[in-house]
């Protein structure tokens, strides 16, 4: 249905409006009892789908990225499609616009988005108020710097975000890897990122003793464009500040063997979806063997079935994430992921 009916419905519109629309949607039918019928429809269980990674108990080992929810405003909606677990973000301290739209361009021909969004949030501080929800499912908290923040003074803001959000998520995700905010990608140098990791450590080991907390997980999300020198200095840097794992791999710059017309591929910012399957899996595949899987890694990027799902796991991804995939092949493909998933045994 939804590939048939809906999606040609909505690739008739603005992306970022049907955006807005679907979010709205999915809030009023669930508010009239439809989420129950949705979690009928796609939600998987099965106790061999549970995995235990850095210390949390998924339901299944499938995740929605960062960038769909960035508010916390609808992540136990979105739950009910099946998902192990939902990451919210990029969220920043203050909140901000974002870049100038148009910003968000669908390549259809190529199953791929190019979105420069430039972390549009409503700041840190509207999704704590969001998150004190009750949770049906595991919540990541992905947090960024402020476009306005310069690199030198980027730790600060990481750590607003990281104290905001620490009783209100399961997990961290430092995005260092967006090309849509100028310069942030300079903090994935071995130096600068290094310290950011450090500083966010040190916080985390005070918050779980003040707090009489739990020490919460924090994961690196990297960019698909790095070289395989940096992707040891990454593995290095992981060994080093003993941060918890990395997720493999955010937008990328390239614009490789493209199909659609050149007026949407030249357009800037980060491309997502099928053309960045091979290289993200790549990725995945050096940093598991070239590490000894020292570290856990959901590998993300391209994921537009069953069988681009298996072959990341099968790379060296201990869960995965989607984004573009969801929006193109419609909730459906969480349920064919996990349901392939125990058909291959891969437990």
């Amino acid at each position: 249905m939804y590939k048939i009916l809906i999606r040609p419905l909505f690739f008739l519109l603005d992306p970022e409006r049907v955006h807005h629309i679907s979010f709205k949607l999915i809030k009023f039918t669930s508010k009239i009892g439809l989420g129950s019928i949705y979690r009928s429809l796609f939600l998987v269980k099965d106790k061999r789908l549970e995995r235990e990674v850095f210390g949390l108990k998924f339901e299944n080992p499938v995740g929605l990225a960062a960038g769909f929810d960035k508010n916390a405003a609808l992540y136990n909606e979105l739950a009910n499609f099946g998902f192990g677990f939902i990451e919210i973000g990029t969220l920043t301290p203050k909140p901000q616009d974002g870049n100038p739209k148009k910003r968000l361009f669908r390549l259809k021909a190529d199953k791929a988005i190019i979105n420069r969004m430039g972390f549009n949030n409503k700041g840190v501080f509207e999704a704590v108020e969001q998150l004190k929800k009750e949770h049906k499912v595991l919540i990541g908290g992905n947090i960024g710097k402020n476009k306005i923040t310069p690199n030198e003074d980027a730790i600060k803001d990481y750590l607003v975000c990281f104290d905001a959000l620490f009783d209100h998520v399961d997990y961290f995700v430092v995005n260092v890897s967006s090309p849509n905010t100028p310069g942030l990608r300079e903090l994935q140098d071995k130096k600068p990122l290094t310290a950011l990791l450090k500083e966010l450590k040190t916080q985390n080991e005070k918050y779980t003793k003040k707090r009489n907390g739990v020490n919460k997980p924090i994961l690196l999300k990297i960019a698909p464009d790095l070289t395989d020198a940096q992707l040891l200095d990454i593995i290095d840097i992981v060994a080093v500040t003993k941060i918890d794992g990395i997720i493999a791999t955010n937008t990328t710059i390239a614009r490789e063997n493209l199909k659609s017309d050149l007026v949407d591929t030249e357009e800037k910012g980060g491309l997502s979806g099928k053309p960045l399957a091979k290289r993200s899996t790549e990725v995945i595949r050096f940093l598991a063997e070239k590490s000894n899987k020292a570290f856990p890694i959901i590998g993300v990027g391209g994921i537009h079935s069953a069988e681009d799902a298996i072959e990341k796991l099968e790379a060296g991804a201990d869960l995965i994430q989607l984004w573009t995939g969801f929006i193109y092949e419609g909730p459906a493909l969480v349920k064919q992921i996990n349901k392939a998933i125990l058909d291959k045994g891969i437990v």
